[in-house]
Order: C-alpha cells, then structure tokens, then sequence
C-alpha cells in the first residue's frame, strides 16, 4: 500500500491530502482497500456514489456504451445523448423545460452566473457567507468560504454575499442591480445548515420583486439525496436555474444546469459549450442512474434511512444533534471531528469532515438499508469507546 501512496505523491500536485487507504475496488454500500480490508462508506466519494458503487444496472449500461461509442461531441447528434436529456428533464419541477450538460459542478454554477446576467441585462451576483460553489474563477468569487477563496484575491467583481437564512441580511445587498441569488439550499461544506421554510418562500418572493434570477446549486442535494428528487420540492420552491453534478451519472464526471422554460428561449447557440460535456459514456451511466433511482424507490428510501440514522444515533452522548435532510447529514460532535474520522477508519466506516470543525458530514449511498445503519452505529460506538 505504501508503495501505490508514494507513487501517487511522487507524480501527483500536492492540491488535496488523501486519507492512507489505497481503494481497490468498491460495490454497493462497501469499499476494500489493496489489502482486502473492507469498509463501509458513509461517504461516497464526496457525495457522489449516489446508487451505489458499481450498481449492476449502471455498469451494464455503461459497459453497451462502451462499446458503441465512447466519445463524440455535440456537433453531431447522439441517440443516448438524446435519451439522457430526455430522462433528466422528466424528473426536473414542472417550470424546467431544458437542460444544458457538461463536466462539474463548477462549470455549472458559472454557467448558470453567465445565464443570469446575460437574461437581466445586470452584473451583480449574490450568495450566501459560509457557501461553496467550486474553485474556478466565477464560482470561487462566489463562494463564502474565505479558506478557499483568501490565496487566490483579487477575485471577480460584482459579487456580494449574505448571511444564510436571514432575509433581513439579504435585503441589505439585494437591489435592481442584482442578476441573480445563487445559494445552496443546504449548505453542505458550510457543515450542514438549512434555513426555514419562511426562509426559501420569502427568498423566492423577494428575487422576484427585484427581477433577478433564483439560482439553486443543487449539485450535493440534487437526484434523491435530501429525500426529494431536488431540495427544493421541500418548500414548494421553483428555482429559475438549478445547477446538478456529483452523482448524476454515478461516478462518471457530467454536471449541468436546468433552466426555466422562459430563460431557455432566451439563449442562443454559441453562449455556452463543453467539448466533453454530454459525452456518450457519461449519459448512458446518467439514464441508468436515474431509471434505478425511480425504479428502486431511493428517493423515498433516502429519507427512510435519513431518519433512522437519526434516531439510531441518538443514544451516542458525543453527538449534540443529526442535522440535515434524507442522506445529507452533519453530526455536531462535543470530541475532535477529524480524529474521530480516523478512528472510524480503523473500525472499517468512512465518513467526512466539514469547514465547521464541529461537524462530521454524512453522504452515503442511497441504496444503503438497516444493516447498513446498525453497522455504522456499532462503528461509531467503537470510535467513541476508544
């Protein structure tokens, strides 16, 4: 194992300080690492095994694609490409009408800042303190989180920010000059804060009164993972543009943006592309990603299981409380966050820290069941034990 870690960090830029396991291979609910250890991930590779690894459905249709095409771009048409963006917008809210594909979640939320400002005709954009968008240039002018953004200022101008979940602190900043609010309707990095229902209702009502552009990131709530197909079902909210990534296509990169059926009318060819976004692999594994979330019922099934890692953790006197929605938590301990990470990784459970230092995030796969959640519990027992 050590040799494959110094191989990695003789080769690879020092941007991102791995945990010492070297994964070998991965299904379900289960990783194992080089030595055949196995553990149980309550993390998914930052939230994006969201079926599972290596679903049976996914790999099948992956491995049909592989064999066909792998790769041509959107300057032909593509019968899978076609059938991807078909199945997308089918489980989109009823105002999205389009949806434009490409590689991460940060080339969407800059697609979706060039997409406000270019339909307003204004420059200003707004988000939340304590945010994170992604690291490229738009997205981190945007992002509220100073560690990610203080080596790289000066950044973007025309970028404001306000407290999440306080209206009062939004309407200090928000004007007719503003292009568009883009927030995350649970701040995950941010340690797993969500706001009031008043909160989204006001939040949408107000971006109208300014006419400017309600902007969803939902690239770690999006597909099922908050226990509806996107967050915003929570609050009856119908965002103008809502950003997706992460587990759309199961572990093959593909993010992108859904856009409100007059915003669609409004965009030209030309506006925005990505060579390899909508790629030929990446839809074959997004349609059989979403066909197993409708038909394994993991939407319903994530906010079942949301709920009994929450009551099952109840009993543990390191956690103060369970927060977040379906599979997207954040246990606020009263001990050390990261070495409890740890811990739990000599126990054979993997999960995630969070900017809050007090917080542990939870964003394990959708398909995950009781045995599952006992497991982890029993884990995080032997971690507290220590």
């Amino acid at each position: 194992m050590k040799d494959m870690i110094k191989m990695t960090d003789e080769n690879q830029l020092k941007t991102f300080k791995s945990h010492e396991i070297v994964v070998s291979k991965a299904k379900g609910a289960y990783i194992w690492d080089i030595n055949g250890k196995k553990y149980l991930d309550f993390y998914g590779g930052h939230a994006v095994a969201l079926t599972g690894h290596c679903h049976p459905h996914v790999v099948k249709a992956i491995k049909k694609q592989v064999e066909k095409t792998i790769f041509y771009s959107t300057y032909l048409y593509s019968d899978i490409r076609a059938e991807a963006l078909e199945k997308i917008v089918s489980v989109a809210p009823k105002n999205i009408s389009k949806v434009f594909l490409c590689n991460s979640g940060t080339e969407a939320n800059e697609t979706a800042m060039k997409i406000a400002r270019k339909f307003t005709g204004k420059k200003k954009i707004i988000s939340m303190k304590n945010s994170f968008h992604g690291r490229t240039i738009g997205s981190l002018s945007a992002t509220g989180i100073d560690h990610y953004r203080k080596q790289f200022k000066p950044l973007l101008s025309g970028y404001k920010f306000a407290k999440f979940g306080n209206i009062e602190d939004l309407n200090k900043v928000i004007d007719k000059e503003t292009a568009g609010v883009i927030l995350e309707p649970i701040q995950s990095m941010g340690g797993v804060v969500t706001g009031t229902e008043d909160y989204y209702k006001q939040l949408s009502e107000i971006c109208e009164k300014n006419g400017c552009l309600l902007i969803f990131d939902e690239i770690q709530t999006g597909f099922g993972r908050t226990g509806k197909m996107f967050a915003c079902e929570h609050w009856k909210i119908q965002p103008d543009l809502i950003t997706f990534a992460k587990g759309v296509a199961s572990g093959i990169p593909m993010g992108g943006v859904l856009v409100d059926e007059k915003i669609a009318d409004t965009i030209n060819y030309g506006e925005h592309g990505c060579t390899f976004g909508s790629g030929q692999i990446a839809c074959a594994s997004a349609k059989a990603t979403i066909e197993v979330i409708q038909n394994e019922k993991l939407v319903e099934n994530s906010s079942k299981m949301g709920r009994l890692i929450k009551k099952k953790l109840k009993d543990l006197e390191q956690i103060d409380e369970v927060k977040g929605l379906g599979l997207l938590l954040g246990l606020k301990m009263n001990v050390n966050v990261k070495e409890s990470i740890k811990k739990g990784m000599r126990y054979g459970i993997i999960f995630g820290d969070s900017c809050d230092p007090e917080v542990g995030r939870l964003l394990p796969p959708l398909i995950i069941n009781e045995k599952h959640v006992e497991e982890f519990h029993e884990g995080l027992k032997k971690v507290f034990g220590e």
